[in-house]
């Protein structure tokens, strides 16, 4: 009986223990950062976050994000003008208790001017990646495992990567078919590409895990 009473009380203990930290989770501050100089390429390399893309109001490139002291970003521009912007984390193992942030926490919105950007990299965790209708002179590489990848008209100069685990892919590539080399893999969902095709002066590689692709080309449709 004893034992049956102090197993009780460390169980209640415990709960509210959990409970407290769980509620004691430090607030989220918006936050922006705006380019000074001219960016030639971005890497976003972030967990559990959804990314937003549009055009940029001007020749700048505009980040809008939230941050705390636990869970926050390292951004950076190098001598050659690519932006870096990184999850960063300062987390102890209670504040991993309770829920995820927010959902506008959870949420960067990037502004990128068009034409102008040579190549951008995205990728995230267990969010979606959606892109409005835009151009690089190079490539566009896009990886989210959790989540879909979703994009108005994209025109890359010369190569669009997309990668995806759990969640589907879908999108119109500016350009005709056999623009591109073409190659597929998908496991456990359905594409309306081939797994291969040879020619054309850039290339397409997509890459899809338990979800489907569905992607047209401009100039087919």
């Amino acid at each position: 009986m004893k034992k049956m009473i102090s197993l009780g009380l460390c169980l209640t203990l415990g709960s509210f223990v959990l409970t407290g930290c769980s509620n004691n989770s430090e607030p989220f501050e918006e936050k922006s950062y705006t380019s000074e100089t001219t960016i030639q390429e971005i890497n976003l390399d972030v967990r559990d976050r959804e990314i937003e893309v549009s055009l940029s109001p001007d020749d700048q490139v505009h980040i809008q994000y939230s941050e705390n002291s636990k869970e926050y970003y390292e951004i950076s521009v190098s001598d050659e003008n690519v932006l870096t912007m990184v999850s960063a984390s300062n987390k102890e193992w209670t504040d991993y208790i309770g829920g995820k942030p927010a959902e506008e926490d959870r949420k960067i919105s990037l502004q990128i001017p068009d034409a102008l950007l040579e190549n951008l990299t995205l990728s995230t965790t267990n969010e979606n990646i959606t892109l409005s209708a835009l151009s690089v002179t190079e490539s566009i590489h896009l990886s989210s495992n959790g989540g879909n990848i979703s994009f108005g008209n994209l025109d890359v100069g010369s190569a669009l990567t997309l990668d995806a685990k759990n969640g589907d892919i879908s999108g119109t590539i500016v350009g005709g078919y056999d623009d591109f080399a073409i190659q597929t893999e998908i496991k456990k969902g359905e594409s309306n590409l081939p797994e291969w095709k040879d020619g054309g002066e850039k290339t397409l590689h997509v890459s899809c895990n338990n979800g489907n692709i569905s992607i047209d080309f401009q100039n087919e449709t």
